[in-house]
């Protein structure tokens, strides 16, 4: 609306001081010819701002000059819990009313915390996602996250790895876990191709927002449960998770750039591995180091594993090192074919 972009208009010039029309357009997301009706809008309302021409021209407001238009927006203060991640913020549809919060919020600061705010961001910067890898899209967030802050049912199509279902689910709260949007929801429903007849059942689960390949939002209420804490569930079911992931211990002879590589390929885990194996036994007689790490199961170890290469030996246990076996030697055959033979 344009009611909007002249007050972050007149909120950038309160903040930053002299901006020209370029750097305004910029700002706003309009074009420069916009910018200058805007401009004239403002002066004709009453607003001391004055356009200076030249190299160094551009538009300020009278020194001294200060709005009160300073009060927050249900939509803006519901933004600023995502101030450090603006991208998170567009995703749900909050992105411009984060923009206007964070200048309403400056523009009300004394100079000082002001200019600490701005030297701030300046500085420091957030970037949840993960590297190397694309952001999940999801076309369904801003509807999800209406629904959670509604408390509306949701009937949503969703595809699993074994399949795909129809579930209706009370939403219960958003999660953003290394750049991927995560429901958890009471899941209330039937027989969905699963197998077996009606078994209405009610219970939390999680479910990755990607996934989702249609909803409805009929318009019902539901009632959250009473007491029910979203940090302190994810924190439960992040810590099953982790203690179901790595159910066993692969005994590993590394040499000492395998020993440098396993924090870089298995992140903490890998690290805290490295710190136990240098505490407790030396490098053998070709520099050689015994390590203990946590691993999944046999067929995701082997996987992991390779990607040492011959940095490092698989000692045990015992099936995990026949497996390992067995893999590089049909990599051995493989290429000890040559190139150009068909398997």
């Amino acid at each position: 609306m344009r009611a909007d972009r002249l007050l972050q208009m007149l909120l950038l010039l309160q903040n930053r001081g002299r901006m020209t029309a370029p750097e305004l357009a910029a700002e706003l997301e309009v074009s420069v010819r916009t910018v200058y009706r805007d401009a004239e809008a403002l002066i004709a309302s009453g607003v001391p701002l004055t356009a200076e021409r030249g190299p160094e021209g551009g538009y300020r407001l009278m020194e001294g000059y200060r709005t009160r238009l300073t009060g927050l927006t249900g939509e803006e203060a519901d933004s600023l819990w995502l101030a450090g991640m603006p991208g998170a913020a567009a995703e749900l549809g909050l992105g411009a009313e984060l923009a206007t919060a964070q200048l309403k919020l400056r523009a009300a600061l004394p100079a000082q915390l002001a200019e600490r705010t701005r030297r701030v961001s300046e500085r420091f910067h957030l970037d949840a996602p993960a590297w190397f890898r694309d952001a999940d899209p999801v076309p369904h967030l801003a509807r999800v996250a209406e629904a959670v802050w509604e408390q509306r049912t949701l009937r949503v199509h969703y595809r699993r790895w074994k399949g795909e279902v129809r579930r209706e689910l009370h939403p219960l709260g958003l999660v953003l876990k290394g750049g991927i949007w995560y429901l958890v929801a009471r899941s209330v429903h039937g027989p969905d191709g699963d197998g077996g007849g009606p078994r209405p059942r009610e219970d939390l689960r999680t479910y990755r927002v990607s996934r989702i390949l249609a909803l409805e939002v009929p318009g019902e209420r539901f009632e959250r449960p009473a007491g029910f804490d979203l940090a302190a569930h994810w924190a439960e079911v992040a810590g099953r998770l982790e203690a179901g992931r790595l159910r066993d211990e692969a005994l590993l002879r590394l040499s000492p750039r395998g020993l440098r590589l396993l924090p870089m390929l298995f992140g903490a885990v890998g690290a805290r591995a490295v710190r136990e194996a240098r505490e407790t036994d030396g490098p053998d007689g070709d520099g050689w180091v015994r390590a203990l790490l946590p691993v999944e199961s046999t067929p995701v170890a082997v996987g992991d594993l390779l990607r040492l290469g011959a940095e490092a030996e698989v000692l045990g246990p015992a099936g995990l090192r026949a497996a390992f076996a067995r893999e590089v030697e049909a990599l051995a055959r493989r290429y000890g074919r040559g190139t150009g033979e068909s398997a």
